[in-house]
């Protein structure tokens, strides 16, 4: 974890984009000790959604196929830039980049749905950044469980999240 914010900040400082900075959460500094890690064939995740590469899920997935790195990269590069064009029109107050890319990919893991009804970017709105990046704490459960995983994996998103309210 503290190699993951180390290589965060390094980003954030060299003025990363929002989109960068989802993609180091997600991905990690070595492509693969990130918030998501990686699989090259399809799966069932906790939730029991099909699931492939960084997180991807969809009807494109091809059950049994074997996906290559370069189609992990372009999924998840396509699936960043889906999210950012998705809650773009929700948030109505200037976001810092470091803020907007742990949104990013906290929207990547818990879809555009929950977020855009959230006492989280209710918080946004009313430029609580602190408090919106503390709401991020809450989103630990799958079906109804809590998760190691998403504990930790929300600590680093709001750790991340409120570099931008310093």
């Amino acid at each position: 974890m503290g190699n993951l914010i180390k290589k965060m900040s390094a980003v954030a400082a060299a003025g990363g984009s929002a989109v960068a900075i989802a993609t180091m959460l997600i991905t990690g500094p070595t492509g693969h000790d990130g918030l998501e890690g990686v699989r090259y064939r399809p799966y069932q995740d906790v939730a029991g959604i099909r699931t492939v590469c960084y997180g991807h899920t969809g009807k494109d997935i091809i059950p049994g196929k074997t996906y290559s790195q370069a189609e992990c990269d372009e999924l998840l590069s396509h699936d960043l830039a889906t999210v950012a064009r998705q809650i773009a029109p929700y948030i109505r107050v200037p976001v810092p980049e470091t803020t907007r890319g742990a949104l990013y990919s906290f929207v990547y893991n818990v879809g555009v749905g929950n977020f855009k009804t959230s006492t989280l970017l209710r918080k946004i709105n009313q430029g609580d950044i602190h408090g919106a990046c503390d709401q991020l704490r809450r989103w630990t459960y799958a079906s109804g469980r809590q998760w190691q995983g998403l504990i930790t994996r929300r600590e680093i998103e709001r750790q991340v999240c409120l570099w931008g309210d310093k």
